[in-house]
């Protein structure tokens, strides 16, 4: 049972909000992209239409976004010169998993669109791996406007480690042979702050951090691909928290917290590399892959407790 404390100040979570709906969107785009590349066979060689159409595509998308985030999102809220905020303890970093995560599949995507076009590797780094970071420091830059929030040098450094860990296995091994996943479970805090971590599956999915586990799933048989290991079968390390009800603890909280982070080891499946003819499963299996398959896992949390599950969402 928490402790109620009388509320001695108000909590503005608009910028937990306003995050969440970005990654919805821009999670909602790779899946659609991905679907698309199942069924279009990639150019051998550079077909300029195709790539005048992926550049065009990604500019509106990218200039609609940021113009309408801009007009009615920040419009909202007051002005300020372009400033820093330092939010580098909040959510014992759980949203700048999340700035990781986007960065990179939205780098992803923007590499297999450009691979679709017949752009030569080189290019797909350049203008496709960097999409997601460059997207998302626009963002920042918006953010840097508001007197609410601030560009965050966290969020920046995310965003570019998430750009790094796409581009950084392409130039080691040529393909992803660790992916990053992401897995989601209720827990109860949602119920002590619903209108903030909201009320149905997909808001609290969103937006509470208590309930969601960032994976590096690393795909055995690509590193020995000689060895009789399923091509399919991964092994995972994830990172999560549990215990917060606020991004810090500070006096004017209504309610206590005890957070705590967690670390996780368990076994994963690459969707991608399960054989199959049909088009439709392969659709499905490239749009599904960032979820991290339910399996046993062993934490291991700041608390210094081990604990076994037997199996982990």
């Amino acid at each position: 049972m928490l402790n109620v404390k009388k509320p001695y100040g108000y909590f503005l979570p608009f910028a937990r909000n306003r995050e969440s709906i970005l990654v919805a969107f821009l999670l909602l785009f790779t899946s659609l992209i991905y679907s698309q590349n199942a069924f279009f066979k990639k150019s051998d060689t550079l077909n300029i239409k195709r790539k005048n159409i992926v550049f065009i595509t990604e500019a509106v998308l990218a200039t609609s976004t940021l113009v309408a985030l801009n007009n009615m999102w920040y419009a909202e809220y007051p002005r300020a010169s372009f400033h820093f905020k330092n939010d580098n303890n909040h959510w014992l970093q759980m949203d700048k998993m999340g700035h990781v995560m986007t960065s990179y599949y939205v780098g992803k995507v923007g590499m297999e669109v450009l691979d679709w076009a017949g752009a030569s590797k080189r290019s797909q780094l350049i203008y496709g791996a960097t999409y997601g970071f460059t997207f998302l420091t626009a963002v920042e830059i918006l953010d840097g406007f508001s007197k609410n929030w601030g560009a965050s040098w966290g969020d920046v450094f995310a965003n570019a480690t998430g750009a790094g860990i796409l581009i950084g296995q392409e130039l080691l091994w040529q393909e992803q042979r660790i992916t990053l996943k992401y897995s989601f479970s209720t827990t109860p805090y949602a119920t002590q702050r619903p209108d903030f971590f909201g009320k149905t599956y997909i808001e609290q999915a969103l937006k509470d951090y208590n309930g969601q586990t960032y994976w590096l799933s690393a795909n055995i048989w690509s590193f020995t691909k000689k060895s009789s290991f399923p091509k399919w079968l991964n092994i995972a390390v994830g990172y999560g928290a549990e215990g917060m009800l606020y991004g810090e603890n500070s006096p004017n909280n209504q309610f206590t917290q005890d957070p705590y982070r967690q670390f996780y080891f368990s076994l994963d499946v690459d969707l991608t590399k399960i054989k199959t003819n049909s088009k439709f499963l392969k659709t499905l299996f490239s749009t599904i892959n960032f979820i991290k398959i339910p399996a046993p896992a062993l934490e291991f949390n700041s608390k210094g407790r081990f604990k076994f599950h037997y199996l982990h969402f």
